[in-house]
């Protein structure tokens, strides 16, 4: 598989991610990011954070394990990093941007969360909306709970989302992907890297949908 790759230097490399490519290997799992990493590239970059299988994306991952340190003990830093996400949602928030925070189960133990919202643009019906989101903790799945928890569950979503609207939109407009992006990355500078300010565009499907549902206007 060929991987678009939006940054690359001696320390790390950044890739845009497709929806359903699993990031590391295991049960059941034929194609991995891990695997082609360590396939085509001699320093087997590892990865500094995950993404969720059906979650899009920027993902960074490190050629050093220094750097993988480096980048580790960023992204687990609140604030540090910038991770902002693009979801397409049921329904709208009932203020236009806001922080979410929740007490979420994690491996049996329960740790506090939050993500900050900010509504982009929406149907004229308000059925649907378009959501940029920034996570201030990265718990597993803390976006797509946190939507879900609010009554706004991101389309797509077979976990935690509307399964009967999922369904529905499957036949009506051809729903076939988890509707959500890691569209931005701003990363602070190293010893070896300059400071990284990164975006991906919305993959093809995504843009479709939004029309298809029609959400238009403030759209990246």
């Amino acid at each position: 598989m060929k991987l678009d790759i939006i940054y690359e230097d001696n320390v790390c490399v950044v890739i845009n991610k497709p929806a359903g490519l699993a990031v590391q290997g295991g049960k059941g799992v034929g194609v991995s990011l891990d695997r082609i990493l360590a396939e085509n590239w001699p320093e087997r970059p590892l990865l500094a954070h995950r993404l969720d299988r059906d979650t899009s994306g920027l993902i960074l991952a490190a050629k050093t394990r220094e750097a993988a340190r480096h980048f580790s003990r960023l992204l687990g830093e609140e604030r540090a990093v910038v991770k902002r996400y693009l979801a397409v949602c049921k329904g709208r928030p009932e203020r236009a941007e806001g922080v979410i925070r929740a007490e979420l189960d994690v491996r049996g133990a329960v740790k506090s969360s939050e993500t900050r919202y900010r509504l982009l643009s929406a149907s004229g019906d308000g059925e649907f909306s378009l959501l940029e989101l920034e996570l201030g903790t990265g718990r597993t799945h803390q976006i797509r709970r946190h939507l879900a928890l609010t009554g706004t569950p991101v389309l797509g979503d077979d976990k935690y989302g509307d399964f009967s609207l999922n369904h529905h939109l499957r036949k009506t407009v051809k729903l076939r992907n988890l509707l959500l992006h890691a569209s931005r990355l701003a990363v602070p500078p190293t010893a070896d890297t300059p400071p990284l300010d990164l975006s991906a565009p919305l993959p093809g499907y995504f843009q479709d949908i939004l029309t298809n549902i029609g959400i238009c206007g403030n759209i990246p």
